[in-house]
C-alpha cells in the first residue's frame, strides 16, 4: 500500500494552505466564437476561385470564337474587289485598271478588323473585375486565335471567288475573291487583346487586379478582439 503521507495530492482535490492557487480561465462570454483566419479559394493573387475563373476563361473562347463570325462577315463585305468580263482568252476589267495594292488590301483590312476586335475583347474581359487573371488572359488569347480562324475561313467562303466554269463562259462578269494571303496576321488578334489586358493590368494600383476577395470575411461579420481575461483565484477553502 502506499503511504499517504508521501503520495502526491489527489487529482481534483482542494490545495492544502500552504500550496499556491492554482488558477483558472474565466469562461468566454455567452456568443462568443474564436475568430477564424481568412481563407482564400485560389492560389495566389489573380488565382483566387480557379474553379469559377475556370469556367470564365471558357465562357470567353467561346463568345470570342462565335464574334468571329461576325468580324468574318465584316471583312467579306469592306474588303475590295474587282469586277472583270471574261473574253476570249483573258479577263477584261469592267473599270479601268486596278491597282496592285487592291490585291493585298485583303490582308489589311483583316488586321484592321481582328484589331478592333482585340481592342474592344481585352477591354470587356478588364472590366468583368470577379473573372480577373491568369485563366481570363489565357482565355482571351485562345479566344482570340479561334476568333481569327473563324473570322478567316468565313470571309473566304463569303468572298468566293469565280469557280472554272464562270471563267470559261465569254461575256460574264466575275468578281474576285476575298483571300488571306499572309497567314501571320492571325496573331494580331491575340496580340492587340492581351496587350490591351496587360496594359489595364499595370495602370491599376490594386495587387489583386482589383477583384474582390470572396475568401476574406467582410468586416461586418467579423467578430471585435476581446482582451483575454485575468486569472481567476480559486475560492478559498472553508475553515471548520
Amino acid at each position: 500500500m502506499t503511504d499517504p503521507r508521501t503520495a502526491g495530492p489527489v487529482p481534483g482535490a482542494p490545495a492544502g494552505p500552504g500550496a499556491p492557487p492554482a488558477s483558472r480561465q474565466a469562461p468566454p462570454p455567452p456568443g462568443w466564437a474564436p475568430r477564424q483566419p481568412a481563407s482564400r479559394a485560389g492560389w495566389g493573387p489573380g488565382l483566387r476561385g480557379s474553379r469559377a475563373d475556370l469556367r470564365a476563361g471558357l465562357i470567353t473562347v467561346l463568345a470570342l470564337t462565335v464574334a468571329g463570325l461576325g468580324a468574318g462577315a465584316l471583312w467579306a463585305w469592306l474588303a475590295p474587289r474587282v469586277d472583270y468580263r471574261v473574253t476570249e482568252g483573258q479577263l477584261v476589267p469592267v473599270v479601268g485598271v486596278p491597282s496592285a495594292e487592291v490585291f493585298m488590301a485583303d490582308d489589311g483590312v483583316y488586321v484592321l478588323v481582328l484589331a478592333g476586335l482585340g481592342l474592344a475583347a481585352g477591354v470587356l474581359v478588364w472590366l468583368v473585375r470577379s473573372h480577373r487573371g491568369v485563366p481570363a488572359l489565357v482565355g482571351l488569347a485562345t479566344g482570340m486565335v479561334g476568333a481569327g480562324v473563324v473570322a478567316w475561313q468565313l470571309g473566304e467562303w463569303l468572298g468566293a471567288g469565280p469557280t472554272e466554269a464562270e471563267l470559261t463562259e465569254v461575256g460574264a462578269t466575275v468578281t474576285t475573291g476575298v483571300d488571306l494571303g499572309a497567314t501571320a496576321a492571325l496573331a494580331v488578334g491575340p496580340f492587340v487583346a492581351v496587350l490591351t489586358y496587360l496594359v489595364a493590368t499595370a495602370l491599376t494600383p490594386d495587387d489583386d487586379l482589383g477583384r474582390p476577395d470572396d475568401g476574406a470575411p467582410r468586416p461586418e461579420h467579423q467578430l471585435p478582439l476581446r482582451p483575454p481575461l485575468p486569472p481567476v483565484p480559486p475560492a478559498a477553502p472553508r475553515r471548520l
